[in-house]
């Protein structure tokens, strides 16, 4: 049955996989977002609008069934006041306009980092939250929030992804895809047998829409069901690139503080989620949607990483145009270049 839904951050990477998969099935679509979308979503409606302002966002949800909330600030934003502002006060912000409208359902995207370093893996819905920085902290207060709103009587699902990843995804991930293409050597902390899994855009997008279609509030971890260590797939991305590339070792505990130093300087594009957590293994047991949901992924890990990359390569001398989000553009690689010239 077709719905009125409503995205918000509709035009950066996920909101975008979101809104094209439910103009496709059929949904009336509203996009929420400062930034209009791109000319694959034509067909939708846009609403320019800050997460920050309640009224403008309860005018967005003016006659919406389900509401997809994707508004967040991401690590490479480095800004706590942001973290708190976009991401907890987004949040009430759309929970608060979705009662106020009467929504049917709200969807609210976390992430994997209100986990930080789990005890252990795999990680259950039920798994105790320690988020270990500022990011994770703030997307945790905004789950504490859905659940807030769920024991007032909202419908409010939670769906927590790992790493995303899929065609025209850049940011951090640009850098590793740019050392790859040049034949650079890209590199794991320690021996890189970390389990480090990852979800591709469509699926976590499925997995959403899914969870729209359900009644009833619930909380949901998704991820590859193929995947293994951090070597593991950054050698079968250099395999298939054969562009003299090689997977070298780092030692952990040097490269953090060398991540954090630089990063403090301004002199590389790292957050405090990358270098606490690049080298840790996490990975989900997604036993509760697939049986829930019905949901089953099609990518492994090597399979979107290596579709991202060859997105990458296809596009890599475009001029870019509007920049909607953070994962849309890559940063900007500052001294980490240098370690293109490691033998």
């Amino acid at each position: 049955m077709a719905r009125s839904i409503l995205v918000t951050g509709g035009s950066g990477y996920f909101g975008t996989v979101v809104a094209e998969q439910a103009l496709a099935r059929g949904d009336a679509v509203r996009i929420f977002d400062l930034n209009p979308p791109g000319p694959s979503l034509a067909a939708a409606e846009f609403v320019a609008g800050d997460v920050r302002d309640r009224a403008a966002v309860r005018g967005a949800c003016e006659g919406i069934d389900v509401v997809f909330h994707n508004v967040a600030q991401v690590p490479l934003a480095k800004d706590r006041a942001l973290f708190d502002e976009v991401n907890v006060g987004g949040t009430a912000n759309v929970l608060v306009a979705a009662r106020d409208a009467r929504v049917a359902k709200i969807v609210h995207t976390s992430s994997s980092a209100v986990f930080g370093i789990p005890e252990h893996n795999p990680v259950t819905e039920d798994s105790p939250c320690r988020p270990l920085e500022a990011y994770g902290r703030a997307k945790l207060r905004a789950e504490l929030l859905c659940h807030d709103a769920v024991g007032g009587g909202l419908d409010v699902t939670i769906v927590r992804p790992r790493t995303v990843l899929g065609h025209g995804r850049l940011g951090v991930i640009a850098l590793l895809f740019d050392f790859v293409a040049d034949g650079a050597p890209v590199f794991v902390l320690g021996p890189g047998d970390n389990r480090y899994q990852l979800v591709h855009a469509n699926d976590l997008a499925d997995a959403c829409l899914r969870a729209g279609d359900r009644a009833g509030p619930s909380v949901y971890n998704v991820g590859a069901l193929e995947f293994g260590t951090m070597r593991e797939t950054l050698q079968a991305l250099v395999e298939h690139a054969q562009t003299g590339s090689r997977v070298r070792s780092l030692p952990v505990a040097p490269a953090r503080l060398t991540m954090q130093a630089l990063a403090a300087l301004g002199l590389a594009p790292f957050a405090p989620y990358h270098w606490l957590l690049y080298s840790e293994s996490l990975f989900f047991d997604v036993t509760k949607a697939r049986t829930e949901l019905g949901w089953e992924p099609r990518h492994s890990n090597a399979s979107m990483v290596i579709e991202s990359y060859e997105w990458f390569v296809a596009h890599r001398s475009d001029s870019g145009g509007t920049v909607r989000s953070h994962h849309q553009s890559p940063v900007r690689p500052g001294l980490v270049r240098a370690l293109k010239a490691l033998p």
